[in-house]
């Protein structure tokens, strides 16, 4: 028998994207659902670093102090290794912050989804969306789902998040079109390491090969290698370390200073993509939306920056029914793509190994111009929260 159920929002996904966005929207008062198909707490393939962006909304959210009772250290400086030398850049205070953090996803996405549970939110670890359904035109008004006994659910939305990763299933069912797609595409091998002694984000850039690394719980310290996918995907051991010294000697000398924990993965690299994000009932938020290489390091603060402006958006929304509804949408679209188009840009720049060492203080000045156009944006957003904005439309 097939069960049915009616709610304000369905979320499919409960990574970063998804909990942190069926939470604000559960803390606007709205009714939402959040099904996944994986299982609860697991963990998955990140380079954990989160930048200021990603750490103001955390304050402001009130979980940063969960994230650091977690063991998170911070982090207040930055390291590039040029081959010219390393640059040792302090992270100054500002925005209500004196540190950045790069916590493990199994301390992260279970965070923000028992931040969604206790705003009210439902959350259904083992539901795997099988279709999209639809009001017999193009809108969709919500999801089909199967749990792992096979019994399925109607839930009937008023709109459906697709935050399920870059292989988005609400994605290839609205069938959303790519408006822009990267040209370079690295492929990486991580490892944790333990015993490594440092307090900073480290990056190293050569156009053959990047490295970083980044301290994160436990004393472990997520190091990863960024080449060709011939060279990753080469079954000799010792493909990690050659590609790392090759990256930057001294990076290499502090990482082989430890010990490895755990084993090698591996990344085969794709091509950055911004997909459009929204369309009659649906809406795209993290990876499924957009997606770009992971040299940058910048992938979980796009996904909570999106998250709040797709609530924003969709409150905003479910308040101005009728042809005034997509108004929100189209400024969640144009906020997004203002916000990440030239990051875009340089990240798969520097995806496609087509620079030289002299470029790359110019690359890393617009890597940093961009962030910062990022957090004024997240700053004018603070006061017009979901939940703000709700209260005041009653």
């Amino acid at each position: 028998m097939q069960r049915s159920y009616r709610t304000d929002v369905v979320v499919v996904g409960a990574r970063a994207a998804g909990a942190a966005t069926a939470m604000l929207l559960a803390r606007a008062g709205l009714d939402v659902i959040v099904v996944d198909r994986g299982r609860e707490g697991t963990d998955t393939l990140s380079t954990h670093a989160l930048m200021r962006g990603a750490v103001i909304q955390l304050n402001r959210w009130g979980l940063l102090d969960s994230i650091r009772a977690a063991g998170t250290p911070a982090v207040r400086r930055s390291t590039v290794h040029l081959v010219s030398g390393d640059t040792v850049m302090d992270i100054p205070p500002g925005h209500g912050i004196d540190a950045l953090y790069a916590p493990r996803r199994t301390v992260l996405d279970p965070l923000l989804v028992d931040a969604a549970r206790t705003a009210g939110a439902t959350v259904q670890f083992g539901s795997t969306v099988r279709a999209l359904l639809r009001d017999g035109g193009d809108r969709v008004v919500g999801v089909l789902a199967s749990d792992r006994l096979g019994r399925t659910a109607a839930i009937q939305a008023r709109y459906v998040v697709g935050a399920d990763g870059v292989n988005s299933v609400v994605a290839k069912d609205v069938l959303a079109p790519l408006e822009k797609v990267g040209t370079g595409a690295r492929s990486y091998q991580y490892r944790y390491w333990e015993g490594v002694e440092t307090d900073s984000y480290h990056s190293a850039f050569r156009p053959e090969v990047t490295a970083g690394a980044i301290p994160t719980n436990d004393g472990l310290t997520c190091v990863f290698v960024g080449s060709s996918e011939n060279r990753i995907s080469s079954r000799r051991p010792d493909t990690f370390t050659r590609l790392l010294i090759e990256a930057s000697p001294r990076l290499a000398e502090r990482v082989l200073s430890g010990r490895p924990e755990g084993p090698t993965r591996r990344f085969i690299g794709r091509p950055s993509f911004m997909r459009r994000p929204w369309g009659p009932g649906w809406v795209l938020v993290g990876d499924a939306g957009y997606w770009k290489d992971p040299i940058t390091a910048h992938g979980i603060t796009d996904a909570l920056r999106d998250a709040e402006l797709v609530a924003t958006a969709i409150v905003q929304s479910l308040d101005a029914p009728g042809p005034n509804e997509t108004t929100p949408m189209q400024t969640y679209h144009e906020a997004r793509n203002r916000l990440s188009h030239e990051l875009f840009d340089v990240t798969d720049h520097v995806a496609s190994a087509n620079w030289t060492d002299d470029e790359v203080p110019g690359l890393l000045k617009a890597i940093s111009t961009s962030m910062s156009e990022e957090v004024s944006h997240l700053d004018d957003l603070g006061h017009l929260t979901p939940g703000a904005i709700l209260a005041d439309a009653r």
